[in-house]
């Protein structure tokens, strides 16, 4: 496919500007550009088309199955777009006078309250644009707690070896030490490997429940009841909240502070760098060191934003967050209501055991018994005996119209397959990919040396992901004329 511009013809053009009917103003000699600007020259069918044929080479959720483990891909209801579309919302600035903007305040306050609501959380902002800002902002909610108390030794935070790699990377950026706690044979956390872990400098504890594994872990209560008896606060990973939302609450675990991905969870567009939304929400003894501003309401009924927070941690991004993200979520949550909400953790959690019960005809799936809304697949034994890996079978899934799940996570299991179905899925879907999954495997099994040669039918075939890893050609050098 010919990038744009190597399609750009000369004078070609899409637009047509009116003549200027004010006076022309040229920037002084030292601001102007010593060469033109290089930029393709296109018709508007030109340029259409370009994009049509980009998105025919892109895999979404509207294109076919997509059971990307722990990233819940799921449907986005239409409703959602056409709420964030309407004028009164998508015309506005973010620095008009608060009487002007009541509406989108009110979006603000209410869906700061619904999502309290679901996670047992007191505070919440909206500001993160994304899940590994939301670890951060909440991460340096707990590190200013406990300087505020004083308590500067507590600068180590306690992190699964199961947890999503993002964690890790997280505390490191705030400044503190990570501390990597084992999981246990059952894949949950060791409890007395986490005893012997906290102490006087523990900070916090930061969990994903479910785990990667899709496990909820049956110790939650004695995990956070064991930091907080060594002084540390209890960070809930919201990654995997699409199991168990509306069902329990982190804040009835006895968790402090956690980020909700927005974009996974609440049904907000996901995908392609953004936008996102990594809300965070706190317990009352953090509130104070949210970034400011806040949204409050008066005893009249009146919307402002609270700029005075003196304990406040500042701002961690420009005005007040992706607003249309958090209005697309607030949308879903209005439109299930308490008796949907449960459901999508039901039906997820019910989906992910079904494909589970039919691969287990073949696969091996990593922890036996119930799953909760994903499950990870081992190929460990195929890769030794037959040289099938993980990644030969999600190479293959592309010629079979669906998207592979989640390769080689969690780290903890070897040729891992992550697989996550969610909740909008029908059982007719289900039983196809099953199908598919359960084929492969037994063509891997007869004609192995096959499976290296997939992807077959896909624009582009089996790269050499070493050298594209290491030698990335990103930038288009236009040809010397």
């Amino acid at each position: 496919m010919k990038l744009l511009f190597e399609k750009s013809i000369p004078g070609r053009r899409s637009y047509y500007l009116a003549p200027c009917d004010v006076p022309e103003y040229t920037l002084p000699a030292p601001m102007q550009r010593q060469e033109a600007l290089d930029l393709p020259e296109l018709s508007e069918t030109d340029v259409s088309r370009h994009y049509s044929a980009l998105e025919r080479l892109s895999f979404g959720v509207n294109q076919g199955f997509y059971p990307l483990g722990s990233c819940t891909m799921k449907y986005n209801p239409k409703i959602n777009e056409k709420l964030a579309a309407l004028s009164g919302f998508t015309e506005i600035h973010p620095l008009q006078p608060e009487h002007t903007v009541q509406g989108a305040l009110r979006v603000l306050y209410e869906a700061e309250r619904s999502l309290c609501e679901v996670t047992g959380m007191d505070a919440m902002t909206f500001q993160p644009a994304a899940g590994a800002h939301g670890e951060l902002t909440g991460l340096m909610l707990i590190k200013r707690y406990h300087e505020a108390r004083g308590d500067t030794p507590r600068r180590k935070i306690i992190v699964p070896d199961s947890a999503h790699g993002t964690n890790p990377a997280t505390v490191s950026m705030c400044g503190m030490e990570v501390v990597n706690l084992s999981s246990g044979a059952d894949g949950c956390v060791d409890l007395e490997a986490l005893r012997q872990a906290v102490g006087p400098d523990t900070a916090g504890f930061m969990l994903t429940n479910p785990n990667t594994l899709g496990i909820f872990d049956p110790n939650i209560m004695r995990i956070t009841e064991i930091v907080h008896e060594a002084g540390g606060l209890c960070y809930y990973d919201g990654a995997n909240l699409n199991a168990v939302v509306g069902v329990v609450r982190p804040g009835d675990m006895g968790f402090d502070c956690v980020h909700l991905n927005l974009h996974k969870t609440f049904s907000t567009p996901h995908g392609g760098g953004g936008p996102g939304s990594g809300a965070v929400g706190c317990k009352a003894r953090l509130e104070a060191y949210l970034p400011a501003p806040r949204v409050v309401m008066s005893e009249e009924g009146k919307l402002s934003l609270q700029q005075d927070c003196p304990e406040s941690i500042g701002k961690v991004r420009s005005f007040y967050g992706n607003f249309l993200v958090v209005l697309r979520a607030f949308a879903y949550l209005t439109t299930l209501g308490q008796d949907g909400l449960p459901e999508v953790a039901k039906n997820a959690v019910l989906n992910a055991n079904y494909l589970m019960k039919r691969l287990s005809e073949r696969f091996t799936i990593v922890n036996q018994g119930f799953c909760m809304h994903e499950f990870v697949i081992t190929m460990e034994r195929e890769a030794k005996e037959k040289h099938v890996t993980a990644m030969d079978m999600a190479k293959a899934l592309l010629d079979c119209g669906m998207h592979p799940p989640t390769m080689y996570f969690p780290l903890i299991v070897k040729e891992a397959l992550m697989v996550e179905p969610t909740e909008t899925e029908g059982k007719e879907t289900l039983d196809e990919a099953a199908e598919i999954f359960l084929s492969l495997y037994d063509r891997a099994m007869a004609e192995p040396e096959t499976m290296h040669e997939y992807p077959k039918e896909t624009v582009i075939g089996r790269p050499d992901e070493v050298r594209a890893a290491r030698h990335p050609n990103l930038r288009y050098r236009k040809a010397e004329s």
